[in-house]
């Protein structure tokens, strides 16, 4: 109640809306002007659309760059296969004119004086000897196939040892099936080595089992392949200085902290790699001892007799053999009886002076590593490939927006003009 006659002011002031997140004070005269031309903060919509083609030509400038950087990189790295390529056919070159000069004495002869391609050839039911029958006989056609793309070799043509004793006790521990393992550097590799039917049944009209059926063979039973890729490699130290890259694996002791009579080493040291296959056979760069004969034979110790060998039974973790035909193949799994010598038909050969010192030896290790960085230099062109493709697509979405911007800008009365509402 006001008293009578008493006037009430009213001022005009500023009032307060507050949200959430921000004050902001309006003047009752800008409420009262028309909002149509205006943006928030006062900028009109031609002036934010202005703007707003400001930032997106700016953004357009800095995506621009990094394409040209994509495209930059990848130049770089064309231009690395390129020299990759010329640097294998040079070294193609040189190590055809080792072989036809003789200066190639590759020996693949048991201690026994058979050779090994001759060991896997007669193995006519056999995934290896089909395989092998092929390369040495249909060399080119063989070159042409899927199945022979990443394949590295047969486990008995991959090492070697220089005792016939010792090539018959690590014969005796792998078997036959093992010894003839096909070895590949990766399962994608694997994959056109057999086919199956609905059902997942062996195709034997495909694959391998096709290939042998047009040279007159069929493949009996079961095969092993080996992914070198999929298995776990040793990681740890290797011996400093030593030209085989062999692992420095601590020597074994009995409880009595003395090491065991007769220890000769660890078998996966005692074989013999050619140059060519001791590293970078692995995308990881990794070679056949830290991957193949690690998963193979792990940490299996070798003595020089079988009483040396039980002697050392509370040292022994991954297995052993003896060189008189004693095994043990894990923790308390005993291998007995009389040694079958036809049992095990395929045996590691010997490796020769010539192999470990000779010029193509030295070609084949090169050959390799030029290889494996010619393969990482691919997987890096597609990768980068990928990069640029995707940089060039949000190129071409940020460049429809900025249209889009323009477009607006550019008739500022058409979207300032207000719209009937008859």
């Amino acid at each position: 109640m006001h008293p009578t006659g008493q006037q009430m002011s009213f001022q005009t002031s500023p009032f307060i809306v507050q949200s959430t997140t921000t004050m902001m004070q309006l003047d009752p005269k800008e409420t009262s002007s028309g909002g149509g031309t205006q943006n928030g903060g006062g900028m009109s919509q031609a002036e934010f659309a202005l703007f707003n083609s400001d930032r997106l030509q700016s953004d357009l400038e800095a995506m621009g760059n990094k394409i040209k950087e994509h495209e930059d990189n990848l130049k770089f790295l064309k231009s690395q296969k390129n020299k990759l390529d010329e640097s294998i056919l040079k070294l193609q070159v040189h190590m055809g004119k080792l072989h036809t000069s003789g200066t190639c004495t590759i020996e693949n002869t048991n201690l026994q004086g058979e050779d090994i391609n001759e060991q896997i050839l007669r193995q006519v039911n056999s995934a290896a000897g089909v395989l092998s029958y092929v390369q040495s006989h249909h060399y080119s056609e063989a070159l042409q196939l899927d199945m022979t793309n990443g394949v590295v070799g047969v486990v008995a043509k991959l090492g070697k040892v220089n005792d016939q004793n010792l090539s018959q006790a690590l014969s005796d521990y792998l078997g036959t099936r093992s010894m003839l393992a096909l070895v590949y550097k990766d399962y994608k590799s694997v994959k056109p080595l057999e086919k199956y039917d609905n059902q997942g049944n062996v195709d034997r009209s495909g694959a391998i089992h096709g290939l042998a059926s047009s040279i007159g063979r069929t493949i009996e039973g079961q095969f092993d392949v080996i992914c070198l890729e999929n298995l776990r490699p040793y990681v740890g130290k290797r011996i400093a200085g030593d030209p085989q890259r062999r692992l420095d694996l601590p020597n074994p002791k009995l409880p009595n902290g003395e090491y065991p009579p007769g220890f000769l080493g660890y078998a996966v040291n005692l074989i013999h790699i050619d140059p060519a296959y001791l590293l970078c056979v692995t995308a990881y760069g990794y070679g056949l001892r830290e991957t193949l004969f690690y998963s193979l034979f792990s940490q299996l110790q070798v003595y020089k007799t079988r009483v040396d060998m039980i002697s050392a039974l509370p040292c022994i973790t991954d297995g052993a053999v003896s060189l008189d035909g004693g095994i043990i193949r894990k923790t308390g799994i005993f291998t007995l009886g009389a040694r079958d010598v036809a049992a095990v038909n395929v045996r590691f050969a010997k490796p020769s002076a010539s192999q470990t010192t000779g010029s193509y030896s030295e070609a084949e290790r090169q050959m390799n590593e030029l290889r494996w960085t010619k393969e990482k230099t691919l997987e890096d062109i597609k990768r980068a490939q990928v990069l640029r493709d995707h940089a060039l697509y949000n190129f071409g979405k940020k460049k429809e927006e900025f249209v889009r911007c323009l477009s607006q800008s550019s008739c500022p009365n058409e979207m300032n003009q207000p719209k009937s509402i008859f």
